[in-house]
């Protein structure tokens, strides 16, 4: 029997959902997607700061989707998510993540109290006391992780299960057949630099800069409003397509708020290939996220990092169903990659 789950992703501007059907031994068809917008201010980095503005906009979603569940995976993964790598005698997973609050204190910035803690392993291997597992603990200020819980409740859904942003990234876009790559999303107000061994997620680092500061700089700086800028960040990128002499103002400014998030990433790569790769370099850098396709980024990273760099592809041989037009997937595929991910590793009740 099917069991469909819907994947929603919480912006700063608007929601995204991705229905999927479930049935096992299948792989999941795609059979709804939707967005609606967010008014200002109702969330902050993907955090819900007015649960009943959130829950009203699901709501519009809902019927706007025409969902036919309301069980839903959310996505948690801004700067009040973390990871850490954490090696742990080997056990069952179920027991590990009860020992978790015992183990990780001093890995916390907060008291355990105030943290949902997960853990996911990575690897085995041998310890000094024995068997262990080498994996990534995922902790979640509570509070954060709530507040969205509670919007999604006050909508008249049940939620089955939270998951991290770049997990559910690396699900749909982790190359397996590459040693090392990284996946970049470019979002708003964040980027997720995550980074895959042969599919399996080994680093994260969410970097707290994303596109909305590039529109900002190029408001401010050419003196136009946000949604002018917004339009002329998406053309002219980094300047190919520049032809007047505000196009080359406009371009200038791309390229100078680019170049500090281009040498994060670069820098999280060199940290990851000198601490955590055993030397062995990134093969591949996989754009996702609406922020992917902002002209000469790609061609700017590749050229800073040394590393080959494409636009992911986050539907690669996915059924959709056939009330989908092709033409609202080319359009909305990449902005859906974090829905489609989490409704991916959904678990249905």
């Amino acid at each position: 029997m099917a069991k469909n789950v819907v994947g929603i992703d919480i912006g700063s501007t608007s929601i995204r959902a991705v229905e999927v059907a479930r049935t096992r031994g299948n792989a999941p068809s795609i059979l709804r997607i939707a967005e609606v917008p967010l008014p200002i201010g109702s969330t902050s980095r993907g955090e819900v700061l007015e649960p009943n503005t959130v829950a009203a906009a699901l709501r519009e979603l809902w019927a706007v989707g025409r969902f036919r569940t309301k069980d839903v995976a959310l996505g948690m993964g801004n700067q009040r998510v973390l990871s850490r790598d954490l090696t742990v005698p080997k056990a069952p997973l179920a027991q590990i993540r009860e020992s978790l609050p015992f183990q990780v204190q001093d890995l916390l910035p907060v008291p355990v109290g105030e943290a949902i803690l997960d853990f996911y392993p990575i690897a085995e291997g041998s310890g000094e006391g024995g068997p262990v597992v080498h994996g990534l603990l995922v902790a979640a200020i509570k509070d954060a992780v709530l507040a969205n819980v509670r919007a999604v409740q006050l909508a008249g859904l049940h939620p089955v299960g939270v998951d991290l942003i770049p997990f559910a990234l690396s699900r749909v876009l982790a190359p397996a057949d590459v040693p090392a790559a990284a996946i970049v999303e470019l979002g708003g107000n964040a980027t997720t630099v995550v980074i895959a061994r042969h599919g399996v997620p080994h680093f994260v680092r969410i970097i707290p800069t994303g596109g909305d500061e590039v529109t900002k700089q190029i408001a401010v700086r050419l003196e136009i409003s946000l949604e002018q800028a917004e339009v002329v960040k998406r053309w002219i990128g980094t300047g190919a397509r520049a032809q007047t002499a505000d196009d080359v103002r406009a371009a200038a400014v791309v390229r100078e708020a680019t170049n500090e998030l281009i040498a994060s990433i670069r820098n999280t790569l060199n940290y990851f290939v000198n601490t955590k790769g055993d030397g062995a370099p990134i093969a591949r850098l996989v754009l996702a996220g609406a922020g992917s396709g902002l002209p000469g980024f790609g061609e700017a990273l590749a050229e800073t990092t040394g590393v080959p760099t494409v636009v992911g592809d986050p539907f690669a041989g996915v059924h959709w169903a056939r009330s989908i037009a092709p033409e609202v997937v080319a359009e909305r595929g990449q902005s859906m990659a974090v829905a489609w991910g989490l409704a991916a590793g959904g678990r249905a009740a």
